[in-house]
């Protein structure tokens, strides 16, 4: 049973500017980012809950997986590792041809892209059930080592419900077919 753990997740609104859209003018909320985690990072975090195996056989084990993971996708399978998500393959697509005659990869296809769907505790049901939202104060600011610092605290009221309020839900949906 994977443990329960509900954080706080601070947010900021941004207003959409982009005037061919229908949600223009309209305010969307977006995460803050208080830094990114890096595989050794992940590790190291992962090492301090009381586990026998130290940061480097974990970091080890974590380096390896993704190799294979890799290895795995490239040979034209998905990789499902549960309660976390499903990788796969996307194709970009440059447009599409008029015909299959006149397809061609280097024409038509701008590369290959990961693509990951949430399995078990995080798909979205799961997530809007533990997360808690809470409005970022104006003076939160990233302190340029991947971190953020907040003065003056938080405003707002935590929410457990979620859900795309009709805004850019932070994806790069262009659009490319995939």
């Amino acid at each position: 049973m994977v443990k329960k753990y509900i954080a706080m997740i601070l947010y900021v609104l941004k207003k959409n500017k982009n005037s061919k859209s229908a949600a223009y003018g309209k305010y969307f909320a977006y995460p803050v980012i208080e830094e990114t985690v890096t595989l050794d990072g992940l590790a190291e975090h992962m090492a301090s809950h009381n586990t026998p195996y130290s940061k480097g056989a974990i970091k080890g084990m974590l380096t390896d997986m993704v190799s294979c993971i890799k290895e795995l996708l490239l040979e034209g399978k998905n990789v499902k590792i549960a309660d976390l998500a499903i990788f796969s393959l996307g194709i970009k697509n440059n447009g599409g041809a008029v015909s299959e005659e006149l397809f061609s990869v280097s024409k038509n296809i701008k590369g290959v892209k990961l693509r990951a769907r949430a399995t078990g505790e995080l798909i979205t049901k799961s997530l809007n059930l533990d997360a808690q939202l809470k409005k970022a104060s104006a003076t939160t600011k990233p302190t340029g080592n991947g971190s953020t610092t907040t003065g003056g605290g938080t405003t707002g009221g935590g929410t457990s419900q979620g859900g795309n309020t009709g805004g850019n839900s932070g994806g790069d949906d262009l659009g490319d077919g995939d």
